[in-house]
């Protein structure tokens, strides 16, 4: 019993690490490469970025606790990461 409240107790601090700093991440390079890579005057990119960075930032706490296992929490945070980090790192900074 004691072990298995230790499982949740562990399972529960993993979720909510992914989704205060990974969600943090997330939706800080979501926001860079939507500011370097919308179409639009860099003015209202970079407006429109932060903007959506509350909406990316609150799914990914819904995600995290959503999903059916932790590894699947973690993973779907991360990896869209780390795309949108390379996503920035291609499109390098503005000139």
């Amino acid at each position: 019993m004691s072990q298995l409240k230790n499982a949740t107790r562990l399972s529960v601090a993993s979720r909510v690490i992914a989704a205060v700093l990974g969600g943090y991440a997330l939706s800080a390079v979501t926001t860079a490469a939507l500011s370097l890579g919308l179409p639009m005057p860099r003015v209202d990119a970079v407006i429109t970025a932060s903007v959506l960075s509350f909406l990316i930032y609150s799914a990914a706490v819904i995600w995290a606790f959503a999903c059916a296992t932790t590894a699947r929490a973690w993973a779907g945070i991360a990896i869209p990461a780390l795309l949108c980090g390379a996503l920035v790192w291609l499109l390098g900074p503005a000139s």
